[in-house]
C-alpha cells in the first residue's frame, strides 16, 4: 500500500506500507504522480489522502474493504460533491443521489480520500488524460470505468471521523465540460436548456467552452486482465429460498418448479403466494401436492392482488441464508443456482442480478458491472438484507416497484451487480401483467396525471431536485408527440397541469401508504 498525501492541487508526501518516506517529482500533477507510482508499484493499493484528512485515515479499514483490484473507492465528506447537483440535470442514475452513511455505487469520487488499484492505473495511463484537477481525474476514470467493469464507491469508513468540511464551489465550466466528455453531445444542450428554465440562467460560456473537449468514451480501455478474487466470505450455509409470487398462470409456474427441482444447488424452500381476486375462489396449484419436490413448499392463497403484496408475505416466510426473487414465467438452465454462489464468492457481494432477457433479444451489455436497474423475478441476495427492505405499497399496480427495492438496498450499503453471462429466460407470457386490471383513484379526474403518480412517487422519494427537473423537461418533449394539443402554448399549460396533478396523488400515495 502507498499513500499520497496532497494540498492545494501538488503532491506533498509519499508514504510506503513500512512508512518510510518515498522519493516523488514535485512539479508533477497528482495525477501525473500517481501514475508513475503505479508504474513503480504495480501490484500495490494506491491510496490519496488531503492533509486535512490524514490524522482520520482509516487505512485499517482500506486493507480489509479493499477485497478485490477492481475497485475504485473514495469519500467527500462535504455535503456538496465536485460536479455539484447540476450533474442530475442531465442524469437520472441511482449513482448521483449519493448516500453518504453507507457505502454507496457512485462513479462521483472525490479528492478528499480514497485508494485504487495501481493496475486500473496502468490500464487507463495515456487513454485516460491526467488532469490536473485531480478531483476531475478521478471522476473521470470512475465515469469511464464503471461501465467497464470497475467497482466504484463512496464510502464513509475511509475516515475514523468526518467532521471536517472543506468549502469548494461547483464551477458551471467544469460540469458543462465534464458532460462533454462523458456524455453523448445532445446533453449539453440539455443542460444548458435546463438552467434556463429552472434557474433562470444563461451559461453560454461553459457551453461554448465544452466545445473544446473530445468525448473520453471512445477508447480502448479493456479491464478483463484484471482478475477479481475477493478476500471477503459472504457465503456461510449456502441454503437459499425462492419467492414466486404468481396469477392464473398455472402451466408456467409448473415449468418453473420443474427447474428448480433439476438444480445441481437445490434450493431449501419455494414460496409461493397465489393470488386470485375473484372471491370465492380457490387455488388451481394442485401439482403442488399431487408431486413429490426435492424442497419445501410453502404456499399462500390470497385473493389480495397487487405483486408488491404478494412480494411481502413471501419475503416474510423466508429461512434461509440467501434469497431468488423469482416469477412464474421463467425458465433457466439446471446449474443456475450454482453458477449465482460460484460469482457471489467471487465477487464478495450481497445482491447479485442475472440478466433477463426474452425470446429472440440479444445480450448487449456483456461486461459484469455495477448496475443501476434491479429486477424483481432476477434478483438473488443476501436475506439479512429482508430485514430493513420492502416492496413499497404506494408502488402497487403501477410501475418501478423493482427500481425501488434495488434503491433500498444501495440505501442500506448493499450494491447491485449485473451478470450478463448468467441469463434467465423471461417467456413474458400471455395473461402477463397484473392480469386483473386496476383501478386508480385519479381515474375519474378530468385532468390526468402526467407521469403516472407512481413513477412521481419513485422519483420523489429517490432523485434530487434537479434529477426530477430534468425528467421533467424530457418527458415535456417526449409527450407532446404523443397527445392531440398541437398549440405549444396550451399544451406547455396543459402539461404543467397534469404535472402538478402527479404530484398531488404522488403525495397522497406515500401518506397512504
Amino acid at each position: 500500500m502507498i499513500v499520497v498525501y496532497h494540498s492545494d492541487n501538488k503532491i506533498t508526501r509519499v508514504i510506503s506500507e513500512r512508512n518510510e518516506t518515498l522519493s516523488f517529482n514535485k512539479n508533477n500533477t497528482i495525477a501525473s504522480g500517481l501514475i508513475e507510482l503505479a508504474i513503480q508499484f504495480p501490484f500495490s493499493k494506491i491510496v490519496w489522502c488531503n492533509e486535512n484528512y490524514e490524522q482520520y485515515l482509516n487505512l485499517e479499514f482500506i486493507a480489509d474493504f479493499f477485497h478485490h483490484n477492481k475497485m475504485m473507492i473514495s469519500y467527500n465528506p462535504n455535503e456538496v460533491n465536485f460536479l455539484g447537483q447540476k450533474i442530475g440535470y442531465v442524469d437520472e442514475s441511482p449513482f448521483i443521489k449519493i448516500n453518504k452513511d453507507v457505502s454507496y455505487p457512485t462513479w462521483q469520487m472525490s479528492s478528499s480520500v480514497g485508494v485504487v488499484h495501481a493496475a486500473i492505473l496502468l490500464e487507463i495511463n495515456d487513454k485516460i488524460k491526467a488532469d490536473n484537477n485531480f478531483d476531475y481525474y478521478l471522476s473521470s476514470i470512475a465515469k469511464v470505468c464503471m461501465p467497464l467493469g470497475l467497482l466504484c464507491y463512496s464510502e464513509p469508513k475511509l475516515l475514523l471521523e468526518n467532521e471536517i468540511h472543506l468549502i469548494s464551489k461547483p464551477s458551471n465550466l467544469i460540469l458543462f465540460r465534464f458532460v462533454k466528455q462523458h456524455y453523448r453531445t445532445r446533453w449539453i444542450f440539455l443542460l444548458f436548456l435546463n438552467f434556463m428554465i429552472y434557474e433562470f440562467k444563461f451559461p453560454l460560456l461553459a457551453l461554448l467552452y465544452s466545445f473544446t473537449f473530445k468525448n473520453r468514451n471512445n477508447n480502448n480501455i479493456s479491464l478483463d486482465s484484471i482478475k477479481v478474487n475477493s478476500s471477503l466470505k459472504v457465503i456461510n450455509s449456502g441454503t437459499i429460498d425462492v419467492i414466486i409470487p404468481t396469477i392464473g398462470r398455472k402451466e408456467y409456474l409448473y415449468d418453473v418448479l420443474k427447474d428448480l427441482s433439476q438444480q445441481t444447488h437445490l434450493p431449501k424452500n419455494v414460496i409461493i403466494v397465489e393470488q386470485n381476486p375473484l372471491i370465492g375462489s380457490v387455488s388451481e396449484l394442485d401439482y403442488l401436492t399431487s408431486e413429490d419436490w426435492p424442497f419445501i413448499i410453502k404456499h399462500t392463497f390470497t385473493h389480495q392482488a397487487g405483486a408488491c403484496n404478494a412480494r411481502n408475505v413471501a419475503l416474510n416466510q423466508v429461512e434461509s441464508e440467501w434469497v431468488f426473487l423469482n416469477d412464474d414465467d421463467n425458465r433457466f438452465d439446471i446449474n443456475l443456482i450454482g453458477n449465482v454462489f460460484k460469482n457471489i464468492e467471487q465477487y464478495g457481494i450481497l445482491v447479485l442480478s442475472a440478466s433477463y432477457l426474452q425470446r429472440k433479444e440479444k445480450l448487449v451489455n456483456k461486461i459484469i458491472s455495477q448496475s443501476g436497474n434491479f429486477g424483481s423475478g432476477n434478483s438473488f441476495l443476501k436475506s439479512e438484507l429482508l430485514k430493513e427492505v420492502s416492496f413499497s405499497k404506494s408502488l402497487e399496480f403501477g410501475y418501478g416497484e423493482d427500481t425501488d427495492f434495488g434503491l433500498q438496498l444501495r440505501n442500506k450499503g448493499a450494491d447491485v451487480l449485473y451478470f450478463p453471462k448468467i441469463s434467465i429466460l423471461h417467456l413474458k407470457a400471455p395473461m402477463g401483467g397484473f392480469r386483473i386490471k386496476p383501478t386508480f383513484p385519479w381515474d375519474g379526474e378530468s385532468i390526468q396525471p402526467k407521469p403516472s403518480p407512481t413513477i412521481m412517487v419513485l422519483k420523489s422519494k429517490n432523485q434530487n431536485l434537479e434529477q426530477i427537473n430534468g425528467f421533467k423537461t424530457i418527458l415535456f418533449f417526449k409527450y407532446y408527440k404523443l397527445q392531440n394539443v398541437k398549440n405549444p402554448l396550451k399544451y406547455f399549460v396543459k402539461f404543467k397541469k397534469e404535472w402538478k396533478q402527479s404530484i398531488y396523488w404522488a403525495n397522497e400515495l406515500i401518506s397512504k401508504s
